[in-house]
């Protein structure tokens, strides 16, 4: 019987992917099983993966990004548990174990790890993401001290780059939705998962390197902020959705002044995002079905629970942070306390 399918799924990766699957496979279990999904690559990464490591499962087939990657690599895994890596990262012995191990409480969903910057391990990438009330989710603990984040602790959501999750419960919750293509459909699994009243676990235990740098573009963007209204729109039940609309507008304000100051290659993002809602709402319409079977009083747990602070120094320097903080924060706590019915 298979424990753990370990799933790793490459777009032109073959720079990161000799280290990455070579500390996937130092920390194998005999029970274990190592998929790697290839989204179309052109840059050798699924020949470096037949070559060098024979005994992964290799799948290649059409780009369908990270969410359609997982949920294929997820088809094929005959394991109890499934760990999601990114090809990017390099796990430190133990790692496997160290998702797995609180996923045997049953009330725990899903597990995430401690990301440390592999250039400063020392430094905190993510220890399970944050997320706000507008939608928006940034990296729990990101560029603090890695002994700050020694205890573990349930997190609003999973970091992708590495998670687990029991294969039973990601059936349960029909994957990755891969509507998100890339960006955030961790966050929705993660809400689904706590919606649907399991929690989302942070592990120390697990350490996972991550080369990661906060890049943005255009085409970043506008995935961001799309798959931000498609998260709220989809996992809100109606009278929760319409308490949230002042967070909402002060959210796209917010956005807004930043594709804004970001320069003429961005001030198209908005236009773009409503135009895909607007043409997809039927999709969007049916996906807010799975609102109504949820528990309300996960959802209203969920409220209360919601970031009404953003971490601005994750992209943009102090001054300019601290000025943003004080702009917008005390609207924020006030929208939070309308959306959280008074109660914090």
């Amino acid at each position: 019987m298979i424990r753990a399918s370990i799933i790793v799924v490459a777009y032109n990766s073959q720079p990161y992917l000799a280290a990455s699957l070579g500390s996937i496979c130092a920390d194998l279990g005999p029970h274990d099983e190592l998929i790697v999904v290839d989204n179309s690559s052109t840059d050798g990464s699924a020949a470096l993966v037949r070559e060098y490591f024979p005994q992964a499962q290799l799948l290649v087939g059409p780009n369908g990004g990270y969410a359609g990657g997982n949920n294929r690599g997820a088809a094929h895994a005959c394991g109890a548990f499934l760990v999601f890596l990114n090809p990017d990262t390099r796990i430190e012995p133990g790692a496997i174990d160290g998702l797995i191990k609180p996923l045997a409480d049953p009330a725990v969903g899903l597990t995430t790890a401690c990301l440390v910057h592999m250039s400063q391990p020392e430094l905190v990438n993510a220890c399970g993401n944050t997320v706000h009330i507008s939608g928006l989710t940034y990296c729990r603990g990101a560029d603090q001290p890695r002994s700050a984040f020694a205890l573990a602790c349930d997190v609003d959501a999973v970091s992708g780059a590495a998670c687990a999750i029991r294969s039973e419960l990601f059936a349960q919750l029909d994957g990755f939705d891969q509507r998100f293509f890339m960006y955030m459909e961790d966050t929705d699994l993660s809400l689904r998962a706590r919606l649907a009243g399991y929690s989302c676990r942070y592990t120390p235990e697990a350490v996972v390197a991550h080369d990661y740098a906060m890049n943005m573009s255009p085409r970043k963007a506008f995935y961001l902020d799309r798959n931000r209204h498609l998260l709220l729109l989809k996992n809100l039940s109606g009278p929760s959705y319409r308490r949230a609309l002042p967070a909402l507008l002060l959210g796209e304000l917010l956005t807004a002044g930043f594709h804004l100051l970001k320069g003429p290659r961005y001030w198209l993002v908005k236009p773009h995002v409503y135009a895909w809602l607007l043409a997809n709402w039927d999709h969007v319409r049916a996906a807010r079905t799975q609102a109504k079977a949820q528990q309300p009083s996960a959802e209203e747990a969920l409220l209360r629970g919601l970031s009404h602070r953003l971490d601005f120094g994750q992209l943009m320097s102090r001054p300019l942070a601290r000025l943003a903080g004080w702009l917008f924060h005390p609207p924020f706590r006030m929208a939070h306390l309308l959306l959280s019915g008074g109660r914090q």
